[in-house]
């Protein structure tokens, strides 16, 4: 009995014993899963917040970049009526980096109404007539953002065509330098510049030139670096 019972108490002590090593190594898997939860979730929230940090700073930086530009101070101005006006204007807007305007007539002019030779067309009407101011038909365009203006028309009977006559006497050149320029089959540009001048009453009016049909670009370059030199 006495060696029964001995053994019997070994075997509840090892039972015991037993019995703790199991309570033990099954306390610390819960405390590692439970931690490592924890790290999982931090690591996560972390991750959640440099993402959401990126996006608000991506979007800023987008905004920032996409400023518009501030554009330029030139302004290069221009009636046509055959196309040979616009092509000088191109010319110069592309030296000088400058801003087309076109001066379209609110009524545009048809073949028959340039045509110079017959006295009722209304190129010769409108001429003959000091007072003719044609419509422009052209959205209006902020003068005060500009600090060059050049001034491009064909010669019409001598003058600008009177539709310029609308235009500088429309709008205020202070503060502007103006540059006037012409085209023409053999005319040169005469008075008309001196006459836009006194219609505007305002701005610092330079010579102008007149340039032939089919001018090159060596020349509009030379003619402009004559007026920065």
């Amino acid at each position: 009995m006495k060696g029964e019972t001995k053994n019997m108490r070994k075997m509840r002590q090892l039972s015991s014993l037993f019995i703790a090593v199991c309570l033990i190594l099954g306390l610390t898997a819960c405390g590692n899963s439970s931690l490592s939860a924890e790290n999982s979730s931090s690591s996560s929230e972390t991750n959640t917040d440099v993402q959401e940090s990126g996006i608000e700073q991506g979007t800023e930086t987008s905004v920032v970049d996409a400023e518009p530009d501030t554009g330029t101070d030139v302004l290069v101005a221009y009636f046509t009526a055959t196309g040979n006006t616009k092509a000088v204007a191109e010319q110069i807007a592309g030296f000088t980096e400058g801003e087309l305007y076109e001066i379209v007539p609110a009524d545009p002019y048809t073949e028959e109404d340039l045509d110079y030779g017959n006295d009722q067309s209304r190129t010769s009407q409108e001429m003959d007539d000091m007072d003719a101011r044609p419509e422009i038909g052209s959205e209006e365009i902020a003068m005060d953002r500009y600090t060059t203006l050049y001034l491009g028309y064909p010669i019409w009977h001598g003058q600008a065509p009177r539709i310029m006559n609308t235009f500088v006497e429309h709008y205020n050149f202070d503060g502007l330098t103006v540059i006037p320029f012409c085209t023409s089959g053999g005319s040169g540009i005469g008075s008309s510049a001196e006459t836009l001048e006194g219609l505007a009453g305002s701005g610092n009016w330079l010579e102008g030139e007149r340039f032939a049909s089919g001018v090159t670009d060596d020349e509009v370059q030379s003619w402009i670096g004559g007026l920065q030199g």
